[in-house]
């Protein structure tokens, strides 16, 4: 608030008809005199400080978009072609739409089925799953086995994975997950095996790594083509924004 009213007292400032001020060359009197006038115009048009905070909120959400289309120019590369993350949906779409997350995250959760329809019904998306295990052991063990399914049986059985372990209700404990893989039609013991090999942690780690230079704290967080989406969006707004970036 203090800050909102400081904002409304430089745009009362730039109002007050009549005041060419130098602040610094004010006598004490003078900045008295003045401070008096900023409060009679505020309390006769409280709305310039919605105006000044709306304004500020406007400028905020326009830096921050135009920093993170830089963050998602500087590091494309690592999004959207680094070599091993899953590639699903139309690989050669127009569109590209690449998440981050957490086999554990209520949101995530939420998203998943609404991510699937959206591809589904397009047709004309690239899709791209990062894994960011952010909350806790559990996430760490879903993530571990999900990259290791990937790396020992390839994408199909990924894919399988990671539908199964978004919808896990249980904890992933080596005994469920052993009995996951066996229901996927998996070698459970090469697939367990490898969720503790220096592979799957350099994945996990690379894909930490680039979360922090996208100043990621949270998922799920998706890019579209050149933009970064922080958070869950519903099916009809991933929609429009894939309309929008076909122009």
């Amino acid at each position: 608030m203090i800050r909102s009213l400081s904002l409304a007292g430089a745009f009362a400032l730039t109002a007050l008809p009549g005041l060419a001020l130098d602040l610094d060359k004010m006598t004490d009197e003078e900045r008295e005199v003045f401070r008096a006038e900023v409060r009679s115009y505020l309390l006769d048009n409280p709305e310039v400080i919605m105006e000044a905070v709306d304004l500020l909120q406007q400028r905020e959400a326009q830096a921050e978009a135009a920093h993170d289309l830089a963050l998602v120019k500087a590091y494309s590369g690592e999004i959207f072609d680094d070599g091993y993350s899953y590639v699903g949906g139309n690989p050669d779409g127009d569109i590209t739409l690449v998440e981050f997350v957490d086999y554990r995250c209520g949101y995530c959760r939420k998203a998943h089925e609404e991510v699937k329809q959206l591809v589904e019904n397009d047709g004309n998306i690239r899709l791209i799953y990062k894994e960011l295990p952010i909350l806790g052991e559990a996430s760490v063990l879903s993530s571990r086995f999900a990259v290791a399914v990937k790396q020992v049986a390839g994408s199909e059985a990924y894919a399988m994975a990671h539908d199964a372990l978004i919808s896990m209700t249980g904890e992933p404990s080596p005994t469920a997950l052993s009995r996951l893989a066996d229901a996927l039609g998996l070698d459970a013991t090469a697939v367990l095996a490898h969720m503790d090999s220096a592979e799957v942690t350099d994945e996990i780690r690379a894909t930490r790594a680039l979360a922090q230079k996208l100043s990621i704290s949270g998922t799920p967080t998706f890019v579209m083509q050149d933009q970064l989406l922080r958070g869950y969006l519903p099916l009809n707004t991933m929609t429009a924004l894939v309309e929008e970036k076909r122009g």
